[in-house]
């Protein structure tokens, strides 16, 4: 504990002289919004006179190919509003009309096509952001901002869905949107006159990405720190308090041909509610939800000895998840939402579905610094697999420090109720509490996080700690990171992720950037990083030492290739290759090194491509991969995508030859009908699965699913198992 506070104050006394570096210098730019003196007509053309009263948003600065220069390809942002809408205009000027549009599917990811995206932070921290975006034939997306947005990928989460209005238009030299958002969507604060603001824009047919407020080249367009402002003429009446409530009703079946038995048939009714309690907190309640996954998640060819991460895609947990789900990091959390509704058979030790009776959630900002979270779950008891009902409650409380940091606690408690079975698979309890501070200085140089978090158990212990901390410094010309990690053996979160326990670890990394003036690159970057992993009573155990380069060039592909020599010690034994081997034998140390390489084509192109090939020493044998994809675009109705991995070892007790292939097919018939076919086998697991899946959103945020499943033994060629299901929800606001 001494050890970890003595970090926290060491971290806070680099975040300390932000005070004194004065406000964001995009701050200058500033859209000022008035009230509307005349209806808004959603047709995209931005031709009624209320759009023209207040500042727009002009002159864009490029990010991609430099951040030195404003776009040659201008945009312009008009803001207004009324009593129940946040109308949002865009004109976007262009080339010519030669758009690349992957398809009409809603929640399309900004690169590789064209689109213009809105950010909105109404609270002013600059950590946390709503983002709602078009593209020129009106397809919509929304998403969340977390963590101040320094990972584009990591902090933007597009599984979020809510309801609001927006259309399109097409004009010689340029495009142009209108999207009506309902006050009520948003979250900010009663008489409020002031939001940050951010706008980006992605331009294939100049190939250039362009950002509002100005954001250096080695930044996420998605970075929160580097916002402009937008001024209300008025000062914000209080958001509509009413609830939308969203039923659904399931059916369906499913037959295991693998096991025998009946076909068995499924019906469900159950439902959701969103209550806002203020402007800044939500309340979300769920009665007997339906938690089955509509997408299947993609299969990955596992060649490590430890669990394997997907991500939560259910919208009951998505607002304000990085409230409870960003604790700690990614592999060591004392929350991940997909362990509630799965519990353990007591005869097989398997996962296997726990039905949900109800929860709530109750989440947002009780003002500028403090963010709240509560959450309550209730799982049905399952005798026939020895399951006792479940409890399971999580708190977390965050406070934001300096200009853009913040300190979080929480805790985590899982409660059998009622009659428990005696299987050590299920204990009475388990409880996590957990410190984090979150470091991210004003202008983004420093980011890092520290946290401590202990388990408690009915089998108690010592071992039960938890801790990490990451810090980094990075400029336009390097960057330099550093990471530890220390989970100790009894340490046991179960409704979190932890990956690997019983070890210390170490993680520096370097990067050099550079930024060509002629070339076909439009930016370099090299670097070198080191693991290194100690098991107590054993020592070093693991390490890795990576050099690598990356090189991005001026049309959007991009190159990476990096030499690397390992290091594992086999504590037990171990199949190195995930299929029937002889296992190689514990307690040996073995070094090998290998060459890596990733080739991603341009993505504007219909026909692209991307290949990832490796070669070298593996353990105590050799290993040769190829994993890539091939896709074509038939715009704007979908993309046909085949996605392979092959991998062929070679060990001294014999070889494996594994392959994964998995075509996707994706069809949008219109801005509302869609339908995904997605085939994957899977060597490794010997099986082939297929999914089907069609989609109609016959209203705003409502829609029909319609998927099908089989599960195939390759060989010889056999059902193993089959379901149908349908779904439909509907969001009805009162």
């Amino acid at each position: 504990m001494l050890r970890l506070l003595l970090l926290l104050a060491a971290l806070a006394a680099i975040a300390l002289p932000q005070q004194s570096w004065g406000q964001n210098e995009n701050a200058t730019q500033a859209v000022f919004l008035k009230r509307a003196a005349m209806p808004i007509i959603l047709d995209g053309k931005l031709d009624e006179s209320a759009w023209f009263q207040g500042v727009p948003a002009r002159d864009f600065w490029e990010h991609f190919p430099t951040d030195s220069t404003q776009a040659a390809m201008q945009t312009e942002v008009y803001m207004t509003y009324d009593d129940e809408y946040l109308y949002v205009g865009a004109i976007c000027y262009t080339l010519g009309q030669d758009y690349v549009i992957p398809s009409l599917r809603r929640d399309y990811r900004a690169g590789g096509n064209d689109n213009i995206t809105f950010l909105f932070d109404p609270f002013n921290d600059r950590t946390n952001a709503f983002v709602f975006g078009a593209n020129p034939l009106g397809v919509l997306r929304e998403a969340l901002i977390f963590n101040g947005g320094q990972d584009g990928g990591r902090d933007f989460d597009e599984s979020w869905d809510n309801k609001w209005k927006g259309a399109s238009s097409m004009q010689e030299g340029y495009w142009s949107c209108e999207l009506a958002i309902p006050f009520r969507t948003l979250r900010f604060k009663e008489g409020a006159q002031e939001w940050n603001f951010n706008c980006y824009r992605f331009d294939m047919q100049s190939n250039a990405r362009s950002v509002w407020s100005r954001i250096p080249q080695n930044q996420s367009v998605t970075n929160l720190a580097f916002m402009g402002k937008m001024y209300w003429d008025e000062p914000l009446a209080k958001a509509g308090s009413g609830a939308s409530i969203i039923p659904y009703a399931t059916a369906g079946y499913r037959q295991d041909f693998e096991q025998g038995g009946s076909p068995g048939y499924r019906y469900n009714l159950g439902g959701d509610a969103k209550i806002a309690i203020n402007s800044g907190m939500n309340l979300d309640l769920t009665v007997n939800p339906d938690f089955s996954q509509v997408e299947v998640d993609e299969q990955i060819v596992n060649l490590d000895r430890f669990e394997l991460f997907f991500p939560e895609r259910r919208q009951f947990f998505l607002e304000n998840s990085d409230l409870f789900g960003g604790f700690g990091f990614s592999d060591i959390t004392p929350f991940f939402s997909r362990r509630i509704g799965v519990g353990l058979d007591t005869a097989t030790g398997q996962n296997i579905q726990n039905p949900i009776y109800f929860g709530a959630r109750l989440s947002g900002k009780l003002d500028n610094n403090w963010r709240l979270g509560l959450l309550n779950m209730q799982t049905a008891p399952d005798a026939a697999n020895g399951l006792p009902s479940f409890n399971y409650g999580i708190a977390a409380l965050q406070r934001k420090v300096f200009s853009r940091s913040n300190v979080g606690f929480i805790l985590v408690n899982k409660q059998a109720i009622g009659k428990q079975d005696t299987s050590e698979l299920h204990a009475p309890f388990n409880r996590v509490a957990g410190l984090d501070y979150n470091l991210a200085s004003s202008d983004n140089r420093w980011n890092g996080k520290a946290f401590l978090h202990r388990s408690f158990t009915p089998a108690g212990g010592r071992g039960q700690l938890a801790h990490g901390a990451r810090l980094e410094y990075r400029v336009r010309d390097f960057s330099l990171a550093w990471e530890h990690r220390y989970v100790e053996e009894d340490f046991n979160a179960e409704v979190g992720f932890v990956r690997r326990k019983d070890y210390f670890s170490i993680n520096p990394v370097g990067q050099w950037f550079l930024y060509p003036t002629v070339s076909a690159f439009n930016q370099h970057s090299l670097g070198l990083a080191a693991f290194n992993l100690w098991t107590p009573g054993t020592g070093r155990t693991d390490h890795r030492y990576e050099l690598f380069w990356r090189g991005d060039f001026r049309n959007t592909a991009t190159i990476r290739v990096s030499a690397q020599q390992d290091y594992t010690f086999l504590l037990e034994g171990f199949d190195p290759t995930g299929t029937s081997l002889e296992q190689l034998p514990g307690l040996t140390g073995y070094t090998y090194h290998s060459i890596r390489a990733f080739y991603a084509s341009d993505s504007r192109p219909k026909l692209s491509f991307s290949l990832s090939p490796s070669a070298g020493e593996y353990f105590n044998g050799h290993r040769l991969a190829l994993g890539g994809s091939l896709v074509y675009r038939y715009q704007p109705y979908g993309a046909i995508r085949l996605s392979a991995n092959y991998n062929y070892i070679d060990l001294p007790t014999g070889t494996a030859s594994i392959f994964l292939i998995g075509p996707r097919i994706d069809f949008t018939f219109s801005r509302s009908i869609f339908l995904t076919i997605f085939l994957q086998y899977n060597d490794q697991l010997d099986n082939i699965n297929l999914n089907t899946r069609l989609q109609w959103r016959f209203a705003p945020v409502s829609d029909f699913f319609l998927v099908y499943t089989d599960n195939y033994f390759p060989a010889p060629f056999g059902l193993r198992n089959r379901s149908l299901v349908a779904k439909a929800t509907y969001w009805l606001n009162t």
